[in-house]
């Protein structure tokens, strides 16, 4: 009996059932070939059959797994030791829990991308993309999990993709989400942080603690690899899809978030507009900004770079008190109902309030093109 009569006396079922295992074969294609894939050769610990995105979307950064080495075990200076090194309006990031107060400096972050560290008991990973201008603090404990991150050496839509070493899932840096294995669909907890000069640290923060060069490998810290690439005529590294037409792709935004829904204001209205009293999504809030820090993305040296904005971000509801804020001919932040002076982390350092502090919202300093491409639902500031 030939093959095609064969076939014709094979019962339905049988048929249905071979149809069907060609179509898992041919969908299962996809997985097999990033399983196989050399860019996935280092991860065989990576369940890739569990991902919320298209494995196509990843695309390699350049260096390998590790690469770019995360601190693991981060040394810390003084205020009084680092600017014997690190200059006063040099970049860095400021995290504050419970009092303990540390800075990252960008310079030494733009090397390793991450560092996990511990505040106050709280397990935490510090994070910045340098493609993204992206810096983000997440809480390192996952319902009693304490996980290590690492860079992947691969990015998504331009962005970071960090990876933990307990179960080696895949981690998006601009959104903290799971993308890849174990943790896929996944959340990490944001922690409030953010961006200043080093000075701004170092008057608010006299006794706070500065991330150390001596990090266990050498590298030309305070130097800039990337030199020139926040220029807002340039395109972004590794985008596949094109920018949101809304802004110049290379334009810094600082995001704000509430409730689940997103609003940019970009640095062009920051620049006009010092002090921005809003209300987005139910919520009153202020933006403070202050021309004090240089670019970490500019000049070779990150000290001869351009100085540009400090944003940061604070609901104005204080106890009872709705708060209206502006910037005076000093440089300084007062609320007009008391007349209490502000600094840029939302601290009452003058005044009848003085003690106090804001509450953060949820925001982060990004280029316009990282943050709309991940959250193209956002709205964008303009002013009136």
């Amino acid at each position: 009996m030939n093959k095609k009569n064969e076939l014709k006396l094979m019962h339905p079922a049988h048929i249905l059932s071979l149809i069907l295992t060609f179509a898992i074969f041919w969908i299962a294609i996809p997985t097999l070939e990033a399983q196989t894939s050399p860019r996935f050769k280092d991860w065989p610990n990576t369940d890739f059959e569990n991902s919320v995105i298209e494995l196509s979307e990843i695309r390699s950064g350049g260096p390998p797994k590790d690469g770019i080495p995360s601190i693991d075990h981060p040394e810390f200076v003084s205020v009084e030791s680092a600017m014997e090194w690190l200059n006063l309006r040099e970049p860095v990031i400021v995290l504050d829990i419970l009092g303990e107060a540390k800075a990252y400096p960008l310079q030494i972050l733009i090397w390793h991308e991450i560092v996990n560290d511990m505040l106050n008991d709280r397990f935490v990973a510090v994070t910045f993309c340098p493609l993204c201008n992206a810096s983000i603090v997440f809480d390192r404990n996952l319902d009693g999990e304490i996980l290590d991150f690492g860079t992947t050496g691969n990015l998504r839509k331009s962005d970071l993709v960090m990876y933990d070493r307990q179960s080696e899932s895949w981690w998006q840096q601009i959104t903290g989400s799971g993308i890849v294995g174990h943790y896929a669909g996944i959340d990490l907890d944001l922690l409030p942080s953010q961006i200043t000069s080093f000075e701004q640290f170092a008057l608010a923060y006299p006794e706070g603690q500065v991330l150390s060069r001596d990090t266990g490998f050498r590298r030309n810290y305070g130097d800039n690899p990337y030199r020139g690439y926040d220029d807002i005529n340039n395109v972004p590294f590794l985008l596949s899809d094109p920018a949101d037409s809304r802004l110049p792709a290379m334009e810094r935004v600082v995001n704000v978030s509430v409730n689940g829904k997103h609003r940019v204001y970009p640095f062009s209205v920051i620049d006009e507009e010092p002090v921005i009293n809003d209300r987005f999504n139910g919520v009153s809030i202020v933006i403070f900004s202050m021309d004090d820090a240089a670019s970490a993305l500019d000049e070779r040296s990150i000290a001869d770079s351009r100085i540009i904005p400090s944003a940061t971000v604070f609901r104005r509801q204080l106890d009872e008190l709705q708060l209206d804020f502006e910037k005076r001919d000093d440089g300084n932040f007062y609320d007009v109902q008391t007349g209490s002076q502000w600094n840029l982390f939302g601290q009452a350092v003058a005044g009848p309030l003085h003690g106090k502090e804001l509450v953060d919202v949820t925001n982060g300093v990004h280029f316009a093109f990282a943050w709309l491409a991940f959250h193209p639902e956002s709205e964008i500031y303009s002013s009136l």
